[in-house]
């Protein structure tokens, strides 16, 4: 009798084991399914999650630089439209003193070229002011706040600091986020340095009869503005060639995050469709293995008589 019960018990306890060790891998595949993850322990394979928080690590810096890069880009955005709105905003002022350079036309005349002439410094000084995603003047160097203000008298005056500050791109390498407004608004007429504030100022008072010669002074004042573009046309290069090499740059970032991915699911990831098949298989021993439980457990001597 003793002999019996003992066959008894081990067969259960053989059973119970084997098919807990089935449901055990089958819920280790399902889990796997659901992450995504082939790793869930570290103890799982050492060398693999090693390479795997390695991989990890690199992608969040890579996160972090190829973001730096996305504001660099955003900034140097403002800094190509402020310059472009400048630019014409002189190459308007220019027209406007060829016209007032002609003996033709009278004060009145004058009077109204003058007007539009403070109007466009005004637009000027408020692109100088154009503020980037961090809510700083594109053209104020490192400082916060404005690049520019003007006193009572309508002076306006550079308050940025002297140089411009840089992004870190990762892997060694940076871009300088703007200008300073030195950089993008001083010039030199005539051997004298001076910025397109204090130029078109002077111009329009010159005109309004300041000047005894309003002609003369608009005709001298076109060589300023010619300086003051050709001087706003190589920042627009400059800014251009940055822009460009961003591009590349996130373009390098982009393929790299993507390698990185790559590795990542090799090294750590399911394949889901060898997985999905596992599992269907394990599933189905699991169930032969119960349904055999189940026709071993019934059987009786009894059944023979």
């Amino acid at each position: 009798m003793n002999s019996v019960t003992n066959s008894t018990l081990v067969f259960y306890a053989r059973s119970r084991l084997q098919m807990g060790g089935l449901r055990e891998e089958a819920e280790t595949l399902q889990a796997r399914l659901s992450t995504g993850e082939r790793l869930s322990r570290s103890s799982d394979n050492p060398v693999a999650a090693s390479r795997l928080r390695t991989l990890q690590r690199a992608e969040q810096l890579g996160n972090v630089d190829a973001a730096n890069a996305r504001r660099a880009g955003e900034d140097l955005q403002v800094t190509a439209g402020s310059l472009e709105s400048v630019a014409n905003d002189l190459v308007r002022v220019r027209e406007l003193a060829v016209w007032a350079a002609t003996e033709t036309i009278g004060e009145t005349e004058r009077k109204a070229i003058a007007a539009e002439i403070d109007d466009l410094r005004l637009r000027i000084l408020e692109s100088a002011n154009a503020l980037d995603s961090s809510g700083h003047a594109v053209f104020g160097g490192e400082g916060s706040g404005k690049a520019y203000e003007t006193d009572a008298a309508g002076t306006a005056t550079y308050i940025g600091t002297a140089t411009s500050s840089t992004i870190d791109l990762g892997q060694g390498q940076s871009v300088t986020r703007g200008f300073t407004g030195p950089e993008v608004f001083t010039f030199t007429d005539g051997g004298t340095a001076t910025d397109v504030f204090a130029h078109l100022a002077a111009f329009a008072a010159a005109i309004r009869g300041a000047a005894t010669d309003p002609a003369a002074a608009a005709r001298d004042a076109i060589s300023g503005l010619d300086e003051a573009l050709e001087t706003v046309t190589r920042v627009q290069t400059v800014t251009g060639a940055r822009v460009a090499w961003l591009d590349v740059v996130q373009d390098r970032q982009v393929d790299q995050s993507f390698a990185r991915s790559q590795t990542i699911a090799d090294t750590g990831g399911v394949d889901f469709a060898s997985t999905v098949a596992e599992l269907q298989q394990l599933l189905t021993v699991l169930e032969a293995s119960q349904a055999s439980f189940s026709r071993l457990a019934n059987l009786s001597l009894f059944n023979q008589i």
